[in-house]
């Protein structure tokens, strides 16, 4: 893992999707668990109008707020401030979690704020660039279809690993950088 590897600790930075109405793969935006939206330029012309981004927008919150309580309910957020984040994604495609993510993270204010994906549609790299101090990818092939692309096995992560990832976290690196 990641953190084991670099000596950090492992977090969670909670952001879901905001689907566009008529295909609920493709991102309009995304929210954090602060209520802060990124609405994607491309969003109105997608179908995603201020009504149904609103109702969208509650429907994920109620998502969010459950699990917080499921992934984390014994346990503060891991403190951000004054260390170095790196907030890691599968990959970037619109590039609207991403951009939420890193903006959650930095309200946090951490000393530098590190995007990583190991793939990236070459578009979403530029939106995504000012939200992060440093950015990390292996590749931004032209064209992107979509990140599952770039994988020999791209399974959803359930609930229940991303539980028992975030409980094994030993507490003992409280402070280390």
């Amino acid at each position: 893992m990641l953190a084991d590897e670099l000596g950090g600790e492992l977090d969670v930075v909670l952001v879901r999707k905001l689907r566009s109405p008529f295909s609920p793969e493709f991102a309009v935006g995304a929210i954090d668990e602060s209520g802060w939206a990124y609405v994607a330029p491309h969003a109105f012309s997608a179908g995603a109008d201020p009504e149904y981004l609103l109702q969208e927008k509650q429907a994920q919150l109620e998502v969010l707020r459950k699990r917080r309580a499921q992934y984390t309910p014994t346990r503060p957020a891991i403190e951000a401030k004054g260390r170095i984040v790196i907030v890691v994604d599968d990959g970037l495609a619109t590039g609207a979690t991403m951009i939420t993510a890193l903006h959650a993270a930095r309200a946090k204010q951490p000393e530098r704020l590190i995007c990583a994906v190991p793939v990236a549609a070459p578009d979403s790299l530029q939106r995504v660039r000012p939200y992060a101090d440093e950015m990390v990818y292996l590749d931004a092939p032209e064209p992107f279809f979509a990140v599952g692309r770039f994988y020999r096995d791209f399974p959803q992560i359930e609930d229940e690993e991303v539980i028992a990832l975030l409980a094994e976290q030993p507490r003992s690196l409280a402070g280390a950088r």
